[in-house]
């Protein structure tokens, strides 16, 4: 018998969704939901599929579904389908806070289903490049800019875009917050559209986050600092570099000549002697999105842990939400002045 899979939401996140499912062979892809039923008709007329008359014949004729609705949604349709014995993934942020994304999760656990989190940077060969190479990071700066999404702004920039790094870093650092500080700006919107957040770690490790949906440039990078090296990585392009130290002794030497030749590496500068060098990051690169359902359908058939499960989600959330309240708590100690007439 087959995977069935359909897709909840059929606005654009939805509709990636729904392409990037119909082109997954591990999975069937067979129905979409939307409650405006014409966009919904359009999505499954273009994939062949069922738009569904009802979130109920949705949840009959699916095994998993990925939930691409609005925030607000996620929490009373996800534990519908949980509760059906669905599988799930929704998009981030998991919901709106954080009581019933642990709801949710204490759902999927007590019936053994896989929740998933859409933090799909987390698919990015960028990242496990990042990984490969990291230990003990003692800094770590992300930037993430977009022009005015038109999409998204019932939420503000932190819980739109940031909660991406968010979620990133956790994952990286693997150690408590121990000091939030933050501000932010609206600028087109009621919530703030441009936003910093200073985390400082139990282990000492910083990490310093900068995020703008109101950015002329889009820019999605991040920079880990270590003891040996710097690693500057773009999500985007799906590059990256290595900044290090070259170690003075024969076998380096002859490893560097070979790497010279091949134009690899190159010395950015030297001090007292000692060469730093640039070295590229290999990185096989992919769509994000597909690794992410793909990697979904694997997880719900196999009953396996997603990479990204409710409790990551639910973790990069409450952190978002702290920050959010401090840059609401010092917008309202510090209000705007009224220009000058």
């Amino acid at each position: 018998m087959s995977f069935r899979i359909g897709v909840i939401g059929t606005g654009h996140i939805g509709r990636l969704h729904a392409r990037i499912l119909s082109e997954v062979a591990a999975g069937e892809f067979c129905c979409v939901y939307d409650a405006n039923a014409d966009a919904a008709r359009e999505v499954a007329k273009i994939h062949g599929v069922k738009a569904s008359a009802s979130l109920g014949d949705f949840i009959a004729s699916v095994d998993a579904a990925t939930l691409a609705t609005p925030t607000p949604f996620h929490f009373s349709i996800g534990k519908q389908l949980l509760e059906a014995g669905r599988h799930v993934l929704i998009e981030k942020p998991i919901t709106e806070n954080t009581d019933d994304a642990r709801e949710l999760v204490a759902i999927a656990k007590s019936r053994g289903l896989a929740l998933q989190v859409g933090h799909v940077e987390r698919f990015n060969p960028v990242l496990s490049a990042l990984e490969n190479r990291l230990h003990q990071p003692r800094f770590i700066e992300s930037h993430r800019l977009s022009p005015y999404p038109n999409r998204s702004t019932d939420i503000g920039v932190v819980l739109d875009l940031m909660i991406h790094d968010i979620e990133i870093i956790l994952h990286l650092v693997r150690s408590p917050v121990v000091s939030v500080d933050a501000v932010g700006v609206p600028v087109l919107s009621s919530s703030e559209d441009i936003a910093n957040a200073r985390l400082r770690f139990e282990n000492g490790c910083v990490a310093n986050l900068t995020v703008s949906r109101v950015s002329p440039e889009r820019m999605r990078k991040i920079r880990v600092f270590q003891e040996d090296c710097y690693l500057s990585l773009d999500y985007m392009k799906q590059e990256g570099f290595v900044y290090r130290m070259a170690e003075d002794h024969r076998k380096e030497s002859s490893l560097l000549a070979k790497l010279f030749a091949s134009g690899d590496t190159t010395i950015v500068s030297e001090f007292a002697g000692r060469k730093i060098l640039r070295e590229p990051v290999p990185i096989e690169k992919g769509e994000p999105l597909k690794r992410e359902l793909a990697d979904f359908v694997r997880c719900a058939k196999a009953g396996a842990e997603p990479k990204v499960s409710g409790r990551e989600g639910t973790a990069a959330l409450e952190l978002a939400l702290d920050i959010t309240r401090r840059i609401q708590d010092h917008q309202k100690a510090h209000p705007a002045h009224p220009k000058a007439s």
